[in-house]
């Protein structure tokens, strides 16, 4: 049995993703490249309109992440969605693990990159996410004693 909740927080935070991954795609062109470009600013704090996405390697990055981050969200609502209801604990591992790899490996390269405030909402973004998760393994072991 999976609790509710976490499976509807879950599947809202999927949704985020999808949200956050389509802003870094408009990246990709210059006329829709604002949101991206915000968001760049954000992370390299002080929010003071210097950080642009306005290199072609840059826009290919942009297409290429953002690309990434909807196709992990769409994985992580199939995951909660199908595989959950049958198999909460490899719904559990999937979700976490996946989780915990895409933190380490963005908070690391943001850490490197000055982008310090990137590792804050990556942290917050990872908590959201791994928190309800674990809660689906302690519902799974509860129903199984």
């Amino acid at each position: 049995m999976t609790h509710p909740l976490s499976a509807s927080w879950l599947k809202m935070m999927s949704l985020f993703i999808v949200a956050l991954g389509l802003l870094v795609a408009l990246g990709a062109h210059p006329t829709t490249a604002w949101p991206a470009n915000m968001l760049a600013d954000i992370v390299f704090w002080p929010f003071d309109d210097t950080q642009r996405i306005d290199t072609e390697s840059a826009r290919v990055l942009a297409a290429i992440s953002g690309g990434v981050m909807v196709g992990w969200a769409v994985m992580m609502w199939l995951v909660i969605d199908r595989l959950m209801p049958a198999d909460p604990r490899l719904a559990r591992l999937l979700l976490i693990e996946s989780t915990l790899a895409w933190y380490l490996v963005d908070s690391t390269g943001s850490f490197v990159a000055g982008a310090t405030v990137n590792v804050l909402l990556n942290t917050v973004l990872m908590l959201a996410i791994v928190l309800p998760a674990w809660r689906i393994e302690a519902d799974a072991i509860a129903s199984t004693n």
